[in-house]
């Protein structure tokens, strides 16, 4: 029963979160245009100034792009970026980049 409840709350955090909403594929058609410039097609940065993006917590990105929306995070580019993004289009790209996988190969 206790299960069940947890199970509950997770799946009701999510759908709060338009997680469950989120549409990869139109994420990346969106990150394709403005943010592959400072974050890499494929969320790997090469600029020394701009983060990387792939594998971060979906949650942590949507947050971030939120806060530079509102004006709460500010960032000369990353504002202005922002700043027209609906709901959907952040919950879209924090899932695009979310999704993307970093695989870790060891020197040898």
């Amino acid at each position: 029963m206790r299960i069940l409840m947890i199970m509950g709350l997770l799946w009701t955090a999510c759908a709060a979160t338009g997680a469950s909403a989120a549409d990869i594929s139109a994420g990346k058609a969106r990150a394709g245009s403005a943010c592959a410039v400072c974050h890499g097609v494929l969320g790997l940065s090469t600029l020394p100034n701009a983060p990387s993006l792939a594998g971060q917590p979906e949650i942590y990105l949507a947050e971030q792009l939120k806060n530079y929306r509102s004006g709460k995070r500010t960032h000369e580019v990353m504002s202005v970026i922002a700043k027209p993004l609906s709901d959907q289009d952040i919950d879209n790209l924090a899932a695009w980049y979310a999704s993307l996988q970093i695989e870790v190969r060891e020197a040898r």
